[in-house]
């Protein structure tokens, strides 16, 4: 399986993981962030400064899922885009989705089912837009 690792190419995973940060950062920063701050029940708090692994630890994360993404298309000989699509919304739904949910299921998070639809756009949405830009720019 890991024999396809001379196959990916590179600068797709790189602008998929460009295009999720993006996504990222117009989803929570502009979108949703008031009901993202009111699903973790925060929204008496202060607001936490930002810092580098504010920001860079999300894209390093997405970058793993990106490159996993490319393996997996390559190792599958996923050649369509309706292809690409379905692995995207596979991977977004069965791994993506379903951990948010399983990480917020815990006393830590006082709105678990809120929480987990509320990131379901954007994990899934991304997925989708990674696996078609891994797929277009093959």
């Amino acid at each position: 399986m890991f024999d396809v690792i001379p196959e990916i190419n590179w600068l797709a995973v790189l602008l998929s993981t460009l295009a999720l940060a993006v996504l990222g950062g117009l989803y929570f920063g502009a979108l949703v962030p008031k009901q993202y701050v009111a699903v973790l029940g925060r929204q008496d708090l202060p607001a936490p400064e930002p810092d580098a692994l504010t920001y860079g630890g999300p894209v390093a994360c997405m970058l793993v899922v990106v490159l996993t993404d490319a393996v997996l298309m390559a190792a599958l000989d996923v050649q369509t885009m309706g292809d690409a699509l379905t692995f995207g919304a596979l991977v977004g739904v069965g791994y993506l989705v379903s951990m948010t949910f399983n990480i917020a299921i815990n006393p830590s998070f006082p709105r678990p089912l809120a929480y987990g639809l509320l990131n379901t756009p954007y994990f899934l949405g991304g997925s989708l837009v990674a696996c078609a830009i891994l797929q277009l720019m093959g």
